[in-house]
């Protein structure tokens, strides 16, 4: 057996060490960044955009719904996600006006990403980019350029640079809302993703470790999360998961979840958790087999999770999911380092 072989077989798998080294990114990021958020939250409060498209794929874009939540709940702008085959495929024409255009990538690579994100600045948006290699095309194309500060990320499964994607957005708005709150649970963040790490999940590999499918379920906040756990449970476990909000599953995906359907929830402190909480308990009384990260605790939920600021807890979660996500991976007999037929950098047109 190899050395890489042997590694993933004790466990200390790439995915695993990439995903314990987001507090340190997190520092990096905040350290690095600082005066351009700084600017950048200036500028967009003298010319507050009247629209905001973001533009990503993949985990980037699951931290994109992320991002949605936090702008139009502390900004209160709408924000759209972009179709990049709008511009790479149709090759339309964007209608001009006051704009922010927010690209994410770990690559700053795809083609139609960064033609769709051309399309929007020659259109006359503002494009910011939170990017992890800062000599990429999008890093040089942006207006501004928020360097994610990952370092090399060898897992196909990105871990650390979707959290740092997460937390740019966190940086962004808390500079742009002026939100003291939001910047005290930013500076605190790092720590609290080292604890984290060291969470007990678990209930969740036993539970999940002969499961052929799955739902995950996430509200405001935490919805983006749900996204990237469905990813994640596909690329690295071979496992069939799909991500709803805990209103949208109501509206029939709600009818298959019976007895013995597992389903992972993320329930934050907030309003938006008590939705997830409320789903997570009627599914619980169809005696399907759930998996509820609490963060307001009580007792409710069977995976622990850290309280904080509503917009932070989801952060911690999925720090405590990737590495679950890779024991899960290891228990199945899959290596989530190399899942089959992907690459780390997809450059699609």
């Amino acid at each position: 057996m190899g050395a890489e072989q042997q590694m993933t077989a004790n466990g200390a798998t790439l995915m695993k060490s990439e995903a314990a080294e987001a507090a340190e990114v997190v520092r990096r990021l905040v350290a690095a960044n600082g005066p351009p958020l700084a600017a950048l939250g200036q500028i967009l409060r003298a010319n507050p955009p009247a629209r905001i498209v973001t533009c990503a794929r993949g985990s980037s874009d699951h931290a994109a719904s992320y991002g949605k939540y936090l702008i139009e709940t502390l900004i209160g702008i709408p924000v759209a996600s972009a179709a990049p085959s709008v511009a790479s495929v149709f090759a339309a024409p964007v209608a001009p006006g006051s704009a922010l255009c927010i690209a994410i990538s770990q690559s700053g690579r795809s083609p139609d990403l960064l033609a769709t994100v051309k399309a929007h600045q020659e259109s006359g948006a503002y494009v910011v980019a939170f990017v992890n290699d800062e000599t990429s095309p999008l890093a040089e194309l942006a207006d501004s350029c928020i360097g994610l500060k990952a370092g090399p990320e060898r897992s196909v499964a990105a871990t650390k640079s979707y959290i740092a994607s997460l937390v740019a957005f966190v940086a962004l708005v808390s500079q742009w809302a002026q939100d003291d709150a939001l910047q005290a649970a930013l500076t605190a963040l790092p720590e609290q993703l080292e604890q984290a790490c060291a969470l007990d999940w678990t209930a969740a590999v036993d539970m999940l470790r002969d499961a052929s499918n799955l739902f995950v379920i996430g509200r405001g906040y935490s919805f983006g999360i749900a996204q990237e756990a469905a990813l994640k449970f596909k690329e690295t476990c071979g496992l069939h998961a799909e991500a709803f909000s805990a209103a949208e599953v109501r509206h029939g995906p709600m009818a298959i979840v019976g007895a013995g359907f597992p389903v992972l929830a993320f329930a934050t402190s907030d309003a938006a958790g008590d939705s997830v909480r409320e789903a997570a308990a009627e599914f619980a009384g169809r005696e399907a087999h759930m998996c509820l990260a609490d963060a307001r605790g009580g007792g409710n939920g069977n995976l622990p999770a850290l309280p904080g600021h509503p917009a932070i807890e989801p952060i911690l979660m999925v720090q405590s999911f990737y590495h679950m996500a890779n024991a899960l991976s290891l228990a199945r007999g899959h290596d989530p380092d190399r899942p089959l037929y992907l690459k780390k950098v997809t450059e699609t047109r």
